[in-house]
């Protein structure tokens, strides 16, 4: 959530905080600003998108500033509201990620000492809190202020006596450095210096950053300095762009098959999963948030079919607030961005609890890989586009791998079997293929259900997540009403909603209860509603209980939430394009996020 930019070098900064800020659009926003150090300091800021600030801006020149867009938590959307804010003086410009807890303290002091406050917001109260500390040395102030603030917090601060520096810090909000030269960039993720650098230094949580144009230093709370090498990032900035697709999420249900491979590459062979053990492993807790929670979901009935372990997914805003039992399961925490705030939080009660800890991620370096035992990368490049697709798709496969290392060990499977399996995980991108490849049957299923006010999904097993999941990829960004239930629920509520005006979708592949499966159809197809099955490729069968079928490649049943999960990806994206919807930035969502 939020996007924050900031720079110092040498060029007009105006410009690249811009495009960095329009590079982080995906984590949702209702207003932006910009602050600049140039003759004096300069702010405009207004509600709404990044091209309505841009249509306002005068012309700003200045080396130094940043820009920030805003995902209103304290204070309605609104111009005054929006970042970035000013101190009384006019000099002190902040823009801040996260929540200041104590802010209410914090003003009521400051107030009580003139501070003048013109917002609703928990930031306001940290900018006038700089300003009551500062003595010529921002960085100092900062310092002095953030021992005084709780919550948590990405921010940065110029001051118009101090042109060339942005000071940064850092608590349970991403923040990173881009590395240039005589120029250097921070920003609260990587799409954001792409265009730039593809050198950067992660800011861990309680730390603080000083860029200039030719300097950074990163130094602890109580001001001790630390070193720290960049990394290189191997995302290129073409992998942030579109690549010829009308939106980004159509791009990466398209890149499923890449992502698969490359979270596969080197591991299978020999089982070496990125230093993985499981030696003393006797029950698994997947624990996520959203999408991730649905492939927890799915790694529950992996893990159980394949490693033959008792397996358990709970959700990670739960997991935080429940008491801890007895046993000690690895605990599996699943995130694409590795910084949610519910995740980050799991995982810290996780390992109070003397849990072993295990976090599935595809952001290096993230926060969540610094909270956990071992790492597992999902390998599936950036993704813009706010509904997770295809790092959905690869957490998939990183659980098949984690099931077939833990299954190894245990002696729950054979050679045979475990050779069997890995062949057929090479399969998977096949599978995916196979799916994309008839995207124009999709897309005419999409014109023939996508008018429906409510749809509702059902299916059984393994195959219940995904169907979770295709509902909420449905609703995220077509708005219509999507509902998914376990099939042999229908009898207890759910079919109460069933009528010739509710479509349903129905995941009908062959596994365990296909034949089960088969009577939910008809449970639902006697009360006049359509059905629309994903079926397995040559089942004869199933047309004659259903309106209409879409084939996907006949896998073990354990295999099968990945093509199925594609094919309902690319039907929910088609009905949001047939309805004219913001697929990319679906309202009142954010990609990352990092706030409870």
């Amino acid at each position: 959530m939020c996007g924050i930019v900031g720079y110092a070098g040498r060029r007009n900064a105006l410009p690249i905080l811009l495009d960095g800020l329009k590079r982080l659009e995906y984590r949702g926003y209702d207003s932006a600003g910009v602050a600049i150090v140039g003759s004096g300091l300069q702010v405009v800021k207004d509600k709404g998108f990044i091209a309505n600030l841009e249509a306002q801006l005068p012309p700003l020149i200045g080396s130094t500033g940043f820009a920030h867009t805003r995902w209103a938590t304290h204070g309605a959307p609104s111009k005054v509201n929006a970042h970035p804010h000013i101190d009384c003086t006019g000099k002190i410009a902040l823009a801040h990620n996260g929540i200041i807890e104590n802010y209410a303290a914090l003003r009521e002091k400051l107030e009580s000492r003139g501070h003048k406050f013109v917002s609703q917001t928990d930031t306001e109260s940290l900018v006038h809190l700089i300003e009551s500390y500062y003595e010529g040395n921002l960085e100092e102030a900062t310092r002095k202020a953030l021992h005084d603030a709780r919550g948590s917090y990405a921010i940065l601060a110029i001051h118009a006596d101090e042109p060339g520096k942005v000071v940064g810090a850092r608590n349970e909000s991403p923040l990173v450095v881009g590395v240039g030269p005589d120029e250097n960039f921070l920003a609260s993720d990587v799409p954001a210096l792409l265009r730039y650098t593809d050198r950067v230094l992660y800011v861990m949580d309680r730390e603080m950053v000083v860029i200039t144009p030719n300097d950074v230093s990163i130094q602890d709370m109580e001001g001790k300095p630390i070193h720290r090498d960049p990394q290189r990032i191997t995302w290129s900035l073409e992998d942030a762009e579109k690549g010829g697709f009308d939106h980004f999420m159509l791009k990466e249900i398209h890149e499923a098959p890449k992502a698969i491979h490359e979270t596969l590459l080197g591991r299978l062979a020999n089982l070496e999963v990125d230093g993985f053990l499981s030696q003393g492993v006797t029950s698994v807790k997947l624990v996520a948030c959203g999408t991730s929670y649905h492939a927890a979901l799915v790694g529950k009935y992996v893990f159980e079919e394949i490693a033959r372990i008792p397996a358990s997914a709970e959700l990670a805003s739960e997991y935080r607030y429940s008491q801890g039992p007895s046993e000690r399961p690895l605990v599996i925490l699943i995130s694409q961005s590795g910084e949610t705030a519910d995740t980050l939080g799991a995982a810290r009660e996780a390992r109070r609890r003397g849990s072993k800890t295990l976090c599935i991620s595809n952001v290096v370096g993230s926060s969540l890989t610094r909270e956990t035992d071992k790492t597992i990368y999902t390998r599936a490049g950036i993704e813009i586009g706010v509904a997770a697709t295809k790092t959905f798709i690869a957490q998939l496969v990183a659980l098949y791998l984690i099931a077939l290392k833990l299954g190894q060990d245990r002696g729950a499977l054979g050679y045979d079997e475990l050779d069997r399996l890995k062949d057929q995980l090479r399969s998977l991108p096949r599978a995916a293929q196979y799916v994309l490849d008839r995207a124009d049957e999709i897309r005419n299923l999409a014109k023939k259900y996508g008018n429906a006010r409510d749809v509702f999904y059902i299916g059984r097993h393994a195959n219940y997540p995904v169907a979770l999941e295709g509902a909420l990829k449905l609703k995220e960004i077509s708005y219509i009403h999507a509902e998914a239930y376990a099939a042999g629920e229908l009898k207890h509520g759910p079919l109460a909603l069933v009528t010739p005006a509710t479509p349903v979708i129905a995941v009908a592949v062959q596994d365990p209860t296909y034949e089960k499966m088969r009577s939910n159809i008809g449970e639902v197809s006697a009360r006049g509603s359509p059905v629309l099955a994903i079926g397995t490729e040559g089942d004869k069968e199933l047309p004659k209980f259903v309106d209409d079928v879409f084939e996907v490649p006949n896998l073990p049943w354990v295999l099968s939430p990945v093509p199925v999960s594609v094919a309902l990806q690319l039907f929910a994206y088609e009905v949001a394009k047939m309805h004219d919807c913001p697929i990319d930035k679906p309202r009142n969502l954010a990609k990352s996020v990092t706030v409870e």
